[in-house]
């Protein structure tokens, strides 16, 4: 061995192995999604994952359900076929017009209390038909 070795690729051609460059890949962005600030590159922006609105048949299903919320009932509404910021303001007015609480679970309105005939009225004028679904 009479040449003189450089760099690490010499010394790996030397011995008949590929050299191998190191990879920029892993400082670009980091592969876990709960990370917010890495030590290489600052501070990560999350990518906002858009929701998939779920087709609708035509019909917003009005149902009482009492099953896990220790006896108390809530009357859900699926099937409207709109985005997240129109659901929630569609469930606002609900609730204004029922004078109850209640909440929006991924694409079902939950409005506390048994209030199904003002529910349909206020769906009828809204566009909607109304079917109740369950006793």
């Amino acid at each position: 061995m009479k040449n003189k070795l450089s760099s690490l690729s010499d010394l790996a051609s030397a011995f008949g192995r590929e050299a191998t460059t190191p990879d920029n890949s892993a400082k670009q962005q980091p592969s876990d999604t709960s990370l917010v600030y890495s030590t290489d590159s600052g501070r990560i922006k999350q990518e906002s994952a858009t929701q998939a609105i779920t087709a609708s048949d035509g019909y917003a299903k009005v149902r009482r359900e009492t099953k896990g919320r220790k006896g108390k009932g809530v009357v859900t509404i699926t099937g409207l076929g709109i985005d997240a910021k129109a659901l929630k303001e569609l469930a606002k007015k609900l609730k204004k017009t029922c004078g109850s609480g209640g909440s929006v679970v991924g694409d079902v309105i939950e409005v506390q209390g048994d209030k199904r005939e003002q529910i349909k009225q206020v769906l009828e004028s809204n566009g909607y038909k109304v079917k109740f679904i369950g006793g």
